[in-house]
Formats: C-alpha cells, sequence, structure tokens
C-alpha cells in the first residue's frame, strides 16, 4: 500500500480514523526550523470537525506529540515523527455495515483489493487521516514562508450552485466555510439546512492559490510541478477533479485569449495558472479541487452485502453534509508540500544555474 508521498520531502501517514492514534513521519526537512508542539493547533483546528453546527459533531483534540527529528525546539535533519491520538471515535455506529458495502465508499474495491477492511469509520480511507497532512504541512508552509517567502492560501468558491459575488481574503477566516463573500454566509447556512433536512448531501469547490514562487520549479516531463500537484490533490478524499489555471474552461477559450503573452513589465495574463511547462514561471500558482457530494447519508440506499445479496444501507455515524467546508486547509497542505518537495528538488540540481535574463516582474 502506498502511504508515502514526494521524493527529496517525503510524508508517510499512518493510522485508522477508530484506532488509537494517527500519525505521519516527515523525512527530508532541512535542520534547524523553529518549531513546536503549539504551533500545530491553529491549522489542525481549521481542519477539524465541530467547528460550526454543518459538520461532523465528532471532537478530537488533534494534540500534535512530536517524537523525533526536533531537539531544543529545531528540527534536526532527522525523520520527524507526530503522532494524534483518537479521543472521540464511536465505533458501535459501523456494526450494522461491517458485511456490506456503503454505496460511493471505498468498501467495495478495498474489499476486492485486500480481501479484508477496517469498517470503523472509513478504517484507513477515512478523511481523519489527512489531519497529519495538515500537520505536516505546518513544517512545510513554515518553511516555505521563511527560507522562500511563499504564502499558500485557500477558500471555497462553490458550494452546490451558489459562488461568490465578491472576493474578499480577509472574510474567509471569518466564517466556518471559507468563504471569501461575507455577505453570503446566511445562504450557505440555508442551503445547508435545508440539504441536512433533505438527508442528503451536496458538493464543493475549493481554490488554493501560492504567492512568491520563484521561476523554475518542477521538470518539464515526469516531474511537473502541475502533475504533482494534480496527483496529490486527487489523493484527497472525494475529490473529483482537478484544475490548473483555468482548467476546463480552456475548452471554450482561443489561443490568443489563452496565452499568457510576456512583456519587460511582465506577463499580461495568467490563464496558466502560473506553469509553463511543468514549471512555475514565477507567476501566482492557481489551483482548483472539486469534491463530491457525501456518500454518507442516513437514507436507505441499494447495495449488497460480502455474500453479494441485495440489501438497503443506512449510514449511521457523524458525517459532514459537505465535505468541502473542512477541505480548505486540507488543499492547502497538499500545496504546501509539493512545493517544498520542488523547492527541494530544484536547490539539489539546479542550485548553482544563474540566471542568463532578468526575471520579469
Amino acid at each position: 500500500m502506498s502511504n508515502t508521498f514526494g521524493k527529496l520531502l517525503a510524508v508517510t501517514t499512518f493510522g485508522e480514523s477508530h484506532g488509537p492514534a494517527i500519525g505521519c513521519v516527515i523525512d527530508g526537512c532541512p535542520p534547524g526550523l523553529e518549531i513546536s508542539e503549539e504551533e500545530f493547533a491553529h491549522d489542525l483546528g481549521r481542519r477539524a470537525t465541530g467547528r460550526s453546527r454543518h459538520t461532523s459533531q465528532r471532537h478530537e483534540e488533534d494534540r500534535v506529540e512530536i517524537l523525533s527529528g526536533v531537539f531544543e525546539g529545531r528540527t534536526t535533519g532527522t525523520p520527524i515523527a507526530l503522532l494524534v491520538r483518537n479521543t472521540d471515535a464511536r465505533s458501535k455506529d459501523y456494526a450494522d455495515i461491517a458485511r456490506s458495502f456503503r454505496p460511493g465508499h471505498a468498501d467495495y474495491t478495498y474489499w476486492h483489493k485486500y480481501g479484508i477492511r477496517d469498517p470503523r469509520g472509513g478504517g484507513r480511507s477515512s478523511a481523519r487521516e489527512t489531519t497529519m497532512r495538515v500537520a505536516a504541512a505546518v513544517i512545510a508552509r513554515k518553511w516555505l514562508r521563511l527560507r522562500m517567502g511563499i504564502e499558500v492560501r485557500g477558500c471555497m468558491t462553490q458550494m452546490g450552485s451558489l459562488v461568490p459575488r465578491r472576493f474578499d481574503w480577509a472574510a474567509v477566516e471569518q466564517n466556518a466555510f471559507f468563504w471569501p463573500d461575507p455577505d453570503m454566509i446566511g445562504e450557505l447556512e440555508d442551503l445547508l439546512d435545508a440539504v441536512r433536512k433533505d438527508r442528503d448531501s451536496i458538493g464543493a469547490r475549493i481554490e488554493v492559490v501560492a504567492d512568491g514562487l520563484p521561476p523554475g520549479l518542477g521538470e518539464p516531463l515526469y516531474g511537473k510541478l502541475d502533475g504533482d500537484l494534480a496527483a496529490a490533490l486527487m489523493g484527497i478524499n472525494a475529490v473529483k477533479g482537478v484544475e490548473i489555471g483555468d482548467g476546463f474552461a480552456v475548452v471554450a477559450q482561443r489561443g490568443t485569449q489563452h496565452r499568457d503573452e510576456i512583456t519587460p513589465q511582465g506577463f499580461t495574463s495568467n490563464h496558466a495558472g502560473g506553469i509553463l511547462g511543468g514549471i512555475s514561471s514565477g507567476q501566482q500558482l492557481r489551483v482548483a479541487i472539486a469534491l463530491k457530494p457525501t456518500s454518507s447519508l442516513p437514507q436507505p440506499g441499494r447495495s449488497i452485502d460480502v455474500d453479494g445479496q441485495p440489501i438497503e444501507v443506512v449510514t449511521k455515524g457523524r458525517h459532514d453534509p459537505c465535505v468541502g467546508i473542512r477541505a480548505t486547509p486540507i488543499a492547502e497542505a497538499m500545496v504546501a508540500l509539493v512545493l517544498m518537495d520542488h523547492v527541494l528538488r530544484h536547490r539539489a540540481q539546479c542550485g548553482d544555474v544563474e540566471a542568463t535574463m532578468p526575471r520579469v516582474p
């Protein structure tokens, strides 16, 4: 099973949704970065369940324990092991589905691949695992900011048919939806109340941008920056689509519109999302993901059991009516981890390359 991603910055996660703990090992972090257990609380709090009545009411402490790789408050260059103990699992909610397959979940495919599965909260396939990706990215985001001046931030830009009517980055962290239009929060709440009343769920779109990237990150073929970003973002639970730059909107564009012309004063546009030929252009990086509606629903759905017999499945437990509500910190985390890995890879191979022309603004 592949549980590690990244090359020079490699992150391995372990644990299940209802096991005693989840954790990760971060290998390749340069030495000397100041980090403490308290620094993980903010981003893990942004990802956590129970932030509002519109998310799962599972309440986990999500307190990070640093087991290795940090001495006297600084990274040592050795593997950093982080642990988060599960404190609010209710495994009995999943007793009825131990021998059946929930529609829209990984139960059926996991069973066929491994011949065994942990049905408690989805086991290894649970979004609970993304806690450790966010934890690992606390280190990556701090390193990128201090060493490279790179900032990563994201927001939700669509829930169902609702899209922001105006955009204010300052509003994003002021509401539970990471929504950039503060005047629409009531509409989002009304939509989710209606969805919950129907015992249903709804999808969402999350956008992430990164500012301060230098030109040159990524490789022209099998290590494309956009390719690695797409793989990392598709690895997030419930993600069914990834866009770089204008994404699928390019289908309706003409080349004269889409190409990002260059002048001595800078690029005239950024339809490519800051990546040309798999390599960063120095412009703002723009990526987006589409998340499907939650498949765990409190109304009957047709399925089969492990004997192949038809049954009806009703999923109990605590679930999000829209998984996109908590997805912004996770998407930011995956972008930050990929970027730090590529910065280290670029530094290793091309750190001595001297620019032969000035960088455009």
